[in-house]
C-alpha cells in the first residue's frame, strides 16, 4: 500500500505509471479464483438452503472501526452524492461553472436515493448554503487531481458489477467511481480509482482488495492498479494487484458468507 500527497500533475497519470514497465494482461487468475470460491461457497451456503441469494457489497467486508465514519451521516451522504456527479463531469470534460449548481442539475436526472431528496428538501437556506461551501471545497481538490483526462484513456465513471457465484447463490455488488484503461491491450492497463469525501479510514485495504476482486471476476481481466483518493485531505493511497492479494479477497467475501 503506497500513501501520498496529491500530486502536482494529474493522480490519474501517476496511476498509469510508465507504459513500458507494465507486466502483460493476466486472463488467467480470474477462473481458478472462481473455480476454487465457487467449491468454497456452495460447501457454506448449502445448510442451511437460501431463498434468496447472498448479496456482498463492499460494506459488508470492509472494517467499521474507523474513528469517524463521516459518510453516515445525512450531510457526509449529500455531501458525496454530489462530488460523485462532479466526478463524472469532469472525467468527460465539462466545464465546471457553479461545481453546487452543476453538480445538483447532473443528480436530481440521476435517479437519486429518496431518502436524500428527502434530507436535501428538509435543509433550510443556512444548510444549503452550507452544503454549496463545502461541496466547492472538495469539488476544487477533485479538479486539481483528476486535472484532464484524456479520452484515449477509455475513462469510465460509476462503473456498476454484479458478479454471481456458485450459481447464484452469492452475488457480488460493486461500484467504482472512476474506471481508466482498455482490457484488450497486451500489457495490464487498467486502473480503478476510489473517491471519498471523507478521510481515508483503516478500512482502505479491504476495499481496495474488494473492488479489485470483483473487477477481476467480472472481466476476466487482473487490473494493474487500484487506489482511493481523499477530497477531504487529499491523500491518495494505490496498490498494485497481484493473485495473492486477490486471495485475500477472495477470503473477506467467504469470511462474510461464514458469518452470514
Amino acid at each position: 500500500m503506497t500513501p501520498t500527497t496529491t500530486p502536482a500533475r494529474s493522480i490519474l497519470e501517476d496511476l498509469r505509471g510508465d507504459r513500458s514497465e507494465r507486466p502483460p494482461r493476466d486472463i488467467e487468475t480470474a477462473a481458478g479464483l472462481r473455480a476454487t470460491l465457487d467449491a468454497e461457497l456452495l460447501a457454506i451456503r448449502s445448510v442451511p438452503a437460501r431463498t434468496s441469494p447472498l448479496v456482498i457489497s463492499a460494506s459488508d467486508v470492509t472494517h467499521h472501526g474507523d474513528a469517524v465514519d463521516i459518510t453516515h451521516a445525512t450531510s457526509g451522504r449529500l455531501r458525496g452524492a454530489l462530488i460523485g456527479q462532479l466526478i463524472r463531469l469532469v472525467a468527460v470534460g465539462h466545464e465546471i461553472i457553479d461545481p453546487f449548481d452543476d453538480a445538483l442539475r447532473a443528480w436530481r436526472l440521476d435517479s437519486p436515493s429518496p431518502t436524500l431528496i428527502a434530507a436535501y428538501a428538509d435543509l433550510d437556506a443556512n444548510g444549503r448554503a452550507r452544503l454549496a461551501t463545502d461541496v466547492a471545497a472538495h469539488a476544487a481538490s477533485l479538479r486539481r487531481a483528476l486535472a484532464d483526462v484524456p479520452s484515449a484513456w477509455a475513462v469510465r465513471t460509476a462503473v456498476r458489477a454484479r458478479v454471481p457465484l456458485a450459481g447464484g447463490v452469492v452475488v457480488l455488488h460493486d461500484v467504482v467511481d472512476l474506471v481508466v484503461g482498455s482490457y484488450c491491450d497486451a500489457s495490464s492497463s487498467t486502473v480503478l480509482l476510489d473517491v471519498t469525501t471523507s478521510p481515508i479510514g483503516r478500512s482502505a485495504t479491504s476495499l481496495l482488495g474488494f473492488h479489485a476482486f470483483v473487477h477481476c471476476l467480472r472481466t476476466s481481466v487482473v487490473p494493474l492498479r487500484v487506489a482511493i483518493f481523499s477530497t477531504a485531505t487529499g491523500e491518495l493511497i494505490s496498490r498494485d494487484v497481484d493473485e495473492t492479494w486477490l486471495e485475500l479477497a477472495a477470503n473477506d467475501v467467504l469470511d462474510v458468507a461464514r458469518r452470514a
